[in-house]
């Protein structure tokens, strides 16, 4: 067995005697490899790919001809392919960071090498938080489907204890590699749901949503003409939101067993979720128009609304199940990180792993439940720190390690790839400020409209009844 220091007691910048990231004896986060403990490094690519498939899509791809709604066929579209091509990109970046710093697990990891220990505690607290704030917004999906499933046959928190109980139950599965077994239900689940629909909207005489008999207009078009500048940047802020999984690739390459492969994972999965946004977008939108129901999955009517809801909720539990597990791995990686306690099997081991993802279970639960506004806010997280994450940061990781290559490289390509990152940090800031304004004029409409529910409120929330 190899002499290794042990990097893994804190995340600092390695030396050129520290591990590398394919050592089969010891990795620079969870330390010498022994039989008989939790081996993390075990998931292939095309497991990483599933894992990533279900950590993008969920039902936040029926938002999608909404976008097009908002901004036309073409805009729409064309928003959809380029925020697909820069979340690409930033994944990328994601790659080559973590094959430079091999000792970095999560975001945590990142902050404290692009801005020492105030980065680490910065990060430390906006990566677990925007995970909550996701399950949270999966416990309320989970509601919706249940109620639309059952036609509310019971008070919706009690959906959301459902949603929050089975949660816990398949987010404490120690490792990705397990949880991608789930990942593959999941994906099967929501992609036959989206199909069923996208099927159904084109089969169908006429939307739910238009009038029963007469004329009707579906007021569909290339440019939408009265489409407003906040409503266009609501609908960046929605795309971006919906490609927003990629801080989570880093807990995803952090437990594959050759790292190298993650660009291979990486590029199918953005393939998959690119083509399906697109796919969902345009068929929805052409055949529905303005009549489009919000989430989409009612757009066909009641019968088809609940054969889809039903077979999309395995997906939304994994989904909530991801966020979950990665939000609390962070937490967990950081407060046992040096210990035999990271991957041994000992009762500190599993009291410190089940109180993290319980504590992260109950919060997601109290967040959306006893926030009236809960959906607005969850736009409002997603345009803040779903895009600090997913671009500015992703910006910053690449300056950060190529910007002394400036005295050297001064090719095309290197003049090229530094514009690029500084396009996604400067518009990323541009995004953040617009979705805000965009999600806090929403939270004043719905105040105005009366639309804002109560706190732990029983309503149906399914438009069922």
């Amino acid at each position: 067995m190899k002499n290794h220091k042990d990097a893994s007691s804190q995340i600092v910048p390695m030396s050129n005697e520290s591990p590398k990231v394919d050592d089969p004896e010891y990795d620079a986060v969870f330390g010498e490899r022994k039989e008989g403990q939790v081996d993390y490094k075990s998931v292939g690519w095309i497991k990483a790919t599933i894992i990533m498939l279900k950590t993008i899509i969920a039902l936040g791809v029926l938002a999608m001809p909404t976008v097009l709604s908002a901004t036309g066929g073409v805009p729409g579209s064309l928003i959809i392919l380029v925020i697909g091509l820069l979340t690409t990109w930033s994944g990328h970046v994601v790659g080559q960071f973590k094959l430079k710093h091999p000792e970095v697990y999560a975001m945590d990891g990142v902050g404290y090498i692009l801005a020492g220990k105030w980065g680490r505690e910065l990060y430390s607290i906006v990566y677990p938080l925007f995970m909550i704030f996701l399950s949270g917004s999966g416990f309320v999906a989970i509601s919706i489907a249940f109620n639309a499933v059952s036609t509310h046959a019971t008070c919706t928190v009690a959906w959301v204890v459902v949603a929050m109980v089975g949660t816990f139950a398949m987010a404490s599965i120690q490792t990705l590699n397990r949880v991608s077994i789930l990942g593959w239900i999941g994906f099967v689940s929501v992609m036959s749901a989206i199909l069923i629909i996208t099927i159904a909207v084109g089969v169908q005489d006429r939307p739910v949503a238009a009038p029963r008999t007469g004329p009707w207009d579906k007021d569909i078009g290339v440019v939408n003409s009265a489409g407003t500048f906040l409503g266009g940047m609501g609908a960046v802020s929605t795309v971006v939101f919906s490609y927003s999984g990629t801080p989570a690739f880093f807990n995803v390459i952090g437990e594959m067993r050759r790292p190298q492969d993650y660009n291979r994972a990486l590029y199918a999965c953005q393939a998959v979720v690119t083509a399906t946004y697109l796919t969902i977008g345009i068929v929805v939108y052409y055949y529905c128009g303005q009549y489009l129901t919000n989430p989409a999955l009612g757009s066909a009517g009641t019968l088809i609304k609940k054969i889809a809801y039903g077979i999309a909720l395995p997906g939304l539990f994994v989904s909530v199940t991801i966020y979950t597990h990665v939000g609390a791995k962070m937490i967990f990686v950081r407060l046992l990180r040096g210990s035999q306690h990271l991957t041994a099997h000992t009762f500190t081991h599993w009291a410190v792993w089940l109180g993290t993802v319980a504590g992260c279970v109950a919060m997601s639960f109290i967040l959306a439940e006893a926030i009236p506004f809960f959906g607005d806010l969850v736009n409002l997280i997603g345009a803040t720190l779903g895009v600090f994450m997913c671009m500015v940061s992703n910006g910053w990781m690449w300056l950060h390690d190529n910007w002394e290559r400036r005295k050297i490289h001064k090719s095309l390509y290197y003049k090229s790839l530094v514009v690029l990152n500084v396009f996604l940090i400067v518009s990323g800031v541009f995004i953040m400020i617009t979705g805000t304004w965009s999600a806090a004029v929403s939270i004043r409409d719905s105040y105005a409209t009366g639309s804002i529910s109560s706190p732990f409120s029983c309503t149906d929330n399914s438009a069922s009844t």
